[in-house]
Formats: C-alpha cells, sequence, structure tokens
C-alpha cells in the first residue's frame, strides 16, 4: 500500500487520481499509524516551504517519515513535498526541512518570470529505476518559485530557467520530482508508473 500523505495542503487528489491510474493501491492518510504501515509514502506539492513543514511538524507527521527512510521505505516528495525533503529555505525567511537530502532550496535568478509555470525538458544525468524508459528532451510540467540545490551525487535529472537545477532527485530510498507528474500526461504518468514499479521490487536503493 502506497500512503499519499494529507498535512491539509497540496495537490492530494490529482496526485491520488494519477497513482490509482496507474493502477496502484493507494490510501489518503495523515495517521501516522497508517504512515507506519504502508509500504511507500508519497507528499505531494503546492505551497509554501514554511507552511508545509509547519502541518507536517503539527500533525506530527515527522517521526513516521523519517523512520520510513531510515528502513528502506520508499518515500516520494512531488514540487513542494520534494522540496521539504532538503535541509532548509531561504522562501520567506529560513526555514528547516526534514534533512532527508543534503542541499538548500533557494529562490530561482532575477531575470525570467516567476514563478516558472510549463513544460520544460528533463535531462537525466544517471541511470535509475525511476527514470526508466525516459529519455533526454522529456517534457514535464513545472510550477514553481524555488529551486533545490542540491548536492550533485543526488541529482538523478536536471533541467534550465534560468540555471541548471534538480528536476528528479534521490538517494537511496528517498526520491523527489521538482515537477508534477499527474500533470504531465505520458511522461509523468511513465514516472508514476516506474515508482510504484520501483516499490514492488525494492529498487529504491541506488
Amino acid at each position: 500500500m502506497i500512503a499519499i500523505v494529507d498535512y491539509g495542503i497540496g495537490n492530494l487528489g490529482s496526485v491520488t487520481k494519477g497513482f490509482r491510474h496507474v493502477g496502484a493501491d493507494t490510501i489518503l492518510t495523515g495517521d501516522p499509524d497508517v504512515l507506519r504501515a504502508a509500504s511507500a509514502l508519497v507528499l505531494p506539492g503546492d505551497g509554501a516551504f514554511g507552511a508545509t513543514m509547519e502541518e507536517i511538524r503539527g500533525r506530527n507527521l515527522v517521526a513516521p517519515i523519517k523512520e520510513a527512510a531510515a528502513r528502506g521505505v520508499p518515500v516520494l516528495g512531488i514540487c513542494i513535498g520534494m522540496q521539504v525533503l532538503f535541509e532548509e529555505s531561504e522562501e520567506h525567511g529560513r526555514h528547516l526541512g526534514l534533512g532527508l537530502l543534503p542541499g538548500r532550496v533557494r529562490r530561482l535568478p532575477a531575470g525570467l518570470p516567476v514563478p516558472h509555470m510549463g513544460w520544460n525538458v528533463l535531462r537525466p544525468r544517471r541511470a535509475h529505476p525511476l527514470l526508466e524508459n525516459i529519455a533526454s528532451g522529456d517534457h514535464v510540467y513545472f510550477v514553481h518559485s524555488y529551486y533545490c540545490d542540491a548536492a550533485s551525487d543526488v541529482v538523478l535529472a536536471e533541467t534550465d530557467y534560468g540555471l541548471d537545477f534538480a528536476a528528479v532527485v534521490g538517494r537511496g530510498p528517498v526520491l523527489g520530482m521538482q515537477f508534477h507528474p499527474e500533470k504531465s500526461q505520458a511522461v509523468g504518468l511513465r514516472l508514476v508508473e516506474n515508482f510504484v514499479r520501483l516499490c514492488a521490487s525494492e529498487r529504491a536503493i541506488a
């Protein structure tokens, strides 16, 4: 069972639909005990970093998320859900994240419209089960004003918008996508399906 983590904000419905579309057994829940029993966790996206972390802390979800990652349970963050996997963010001040991945969330550079909204290319940097059958130049849908300045060894794929930045990240069971796979049509559904297959085959560690 894949648990879509409900922390009261974000695109919960569309993410849940995306996973169910590829046949995944999912549950939308904010119950820490249910999260601890899940075979994988998905942190959805939409919203501000600080407000998202406040909800995660206020609902006592930090511990079950970190415990899952420590046990090798796949954890996938989407958009803001990817950003909170990192150590901290500079969005509206300094806010601490979950610290599951090394790096800092920074504002996109001046000179281009922000938020970065629309289709952009993926450029895989190394092979990973999450990127199976994903080609360099495939397009996915972004909506964000901040990017993850991630340690180079966790970047699985990148894109560019004023600078090159991480579009897909991963270390061990902890994975993230800066874009919205549930809004990215066939390529996005392929990524969701890859994650579901990865969970079933326990190939998250890489």
